[in-house]
């Protein structure tokens, strides 16, 4: 039985870190695109924010539960969220 639950463990945090993956994978070609044309235009600031502090609290949930894949995951996607923030205020024409 114990055996059962760690294999089932290991196999959840397998998915865990392929979701993660996905994810942040996902969030990665719109950072580099608005880092290379510097064109912000289509970003919204407050959608942004509420998406920044949601993946924060996300992450916190991960570190509570102790997943690795949800640290990595939202670790990685908030760089990525306060990036975009970072280029939507230095990039907005004044």
């Amino acid at each position: 039985m114990l055996l059962i639950d760690s294999l089932n463990n290991n196999l959840y945090e397998i998915v865990g870190f392929l979701a993660a993956f996905l994810t942040t994978a996902a969030f990665l070609p719109q950072v580099y695109k608005t880092w290379k044309t510097k064109d912000v235009s289509s970003l919204s600031l407050p959608m942004l924010l509420i998406f920044l502090v949601g993946i924060i609290l996300w992450l916190i949930y991960g570190i509570f539960l102790n997943s690795p894949s949800m640290v990595f995951a939202n670790a990685v996607t908030v760089i990525s969220a306060t990036l975009l923030i970072y280029f939507k205020i230095r990039y907005s024409k004044k």
